[in-house]
């Protein structure tokens, strides 16, 4: 299927910067809570994220990443999810976070 040039500029992908991340203790599935800037067009958003097989929170927290930032928020638990955090299925079908190669501020526009 595909999309037009209009569909893809309808999805805002921004890069952040994860500030804090920490065990989701009610999620059905094991699950970080992750608190990320995204600069000072957006500010903080908050999101949920199945990255439990290959991050730890210590080990998040720092970290640069992609994200949609436009969808509405989602209600998981207690707790309200701000944007989706991007990533791809490894060969375990746990997931690997998208992330840029090289040092970019919160809030860079991906396209």
């Amino acid at each position: 299927m595909h999309i037009s040039w209009d569909d893809f500029e309808k999805i805002d992908i921004r890069t952040g910067r994860i500030e804090k991340a920490e065990v989701f203790e009610s999620a059905r599935k094991p699950a970080f809570k992750l608190w990320i800037d995204f600069g000072p067009e957006f500010g903080q958003r908050r999101s949920s994220a199945q990255i439990t097989a290959h991050y730890t929170p210590d080990a998040l927290v720092g970290k640069t990443i992609v994200a949609v930032v436009n969808f509405p928020p989602k209600q998981i638990a207690n707790f309200f999810s701000e944007c989706l955090v991007l990533g791809v299925y490894d060969e375990n079908n746990d997931v690997v976070l998208l992330a840029p190669d090289r040092p970019v501020a919160p809030g860079q526009k991906i396209g």
